[in-house]
């Protein structure tokens, strides 16, 4: 009786095994994967590169601004140390609460900017990532794949599932017929 369970789980075993051996097989033949370089695309992309270019732009426009009041303040400072010495005091002490409250509303607009830049960054960046989820859907179900990675995670993958230069030309297509409409 012992001779035949063990015979009866060694039969169970193999057929579990074979079970197993014959899904993963059926599996590598339907289980299509790729792999897309999302960083790439983002900072290659017409799309990533325009909104590149926008905050960019609206950085520089803001640094011009703060350079400006930054320098307003340091010409009041020199002032008030040049003429200082021939002032009364109600007006030196005038002097430099105008300077505290033009260095106070300074540090308020570098902090607003920078506040208004990064929300113009994830504006840009989530809408752009929202188009790339979109085509990358889109390629997934039209081709059939299984799983399509964003290659940060993973350690190795074959150029051949690679699917970054596709994305980056079909974003610059639809970019380019948005651009035209």
């Amino acid at each position: 009786k012992r001779m035949q369970n063990r015979k009866s789980n060694i039969l169970l075993i193999v057929c579990l095994f074979s079970l197993l051996w014959m899904n993963s097989a059926n599996a590598a033949d339907v289980a299509k994967i790729g792999v897309a370089n999302l960083q790439r695309v983002l900072e290659t992309s017409e799309p990533g590169k325009s909104a590149q270019e926008e905050i960019k732009q609206q950085k520089d426009k803001m640094e011009l601004e703060l350079k400006q009041k930054g320098g307003e303040i340091e010409e009041l400072r020199k002032q008030l140390e040049r003429e200082s010495m021939v002032m009364s005091k109600e007006k030196r002490e005038e002097k430099e609460r105008e300077v505290r409250i033009k260095l106070n509303d300074f540090k308020s607009l570098q902090k607003r900017y920078r506040t208004q830049l990064q929300n113009l960054e994830k504006k840009l960046v989530s809408a752009l990532l929202k188009d790339v989820s979109n085509l990358v859907e889109e390629i997934g179900k039209k081709e059939g794949y299984l799983l399509i990675l964003n290659n940060t995670g993973v350690m190795y993958s074959p150029g051949s599932i690679d699917l970054t230069d596709r994305l980056i030309n079909d974003l610059n297509a639809r970019y380019a017929k948005k651009a035209g409409d």
